[in-house]
């Protein structure tokens, strides 16, 4: 099963990062700005409530820079 990871993980163009790379960023955009709409609706403390999504964007975050590590490797080896 692991070959069959590396082959498609072999066949990722540096296109097809940048593409997941903008949308895992417009992703998380999109969730921090959505969830400071609804803070601001429900007249919530901003600062906890923004405290208990951090875990949430710190996995955001960090798949972000493996693809981008990932791109970086594929545009070195070319």
């Amino acid at each position: 099963m692991s070959s069959e990871r590396t082959t498609t993980t072999a066949e990722i163009s540096a296109i097809e990062l940048e593409e997941i790379i903008t949308e895992l960023q417009k992703y998380r955009d999109r969730l921090v700005h959505d969830t400071t709409e609804a803070i601001h609706k429900a007249r919530l403390p901003k600062a906890k409530a923004l405290a208990q999504m951090e875990p949430e964007l710190m996995k955001i975050d960090a798949m972000m820079q493996e693809v981008r590590d990932r791109h970086a490797a594929l545009l070195a080896s070319n």
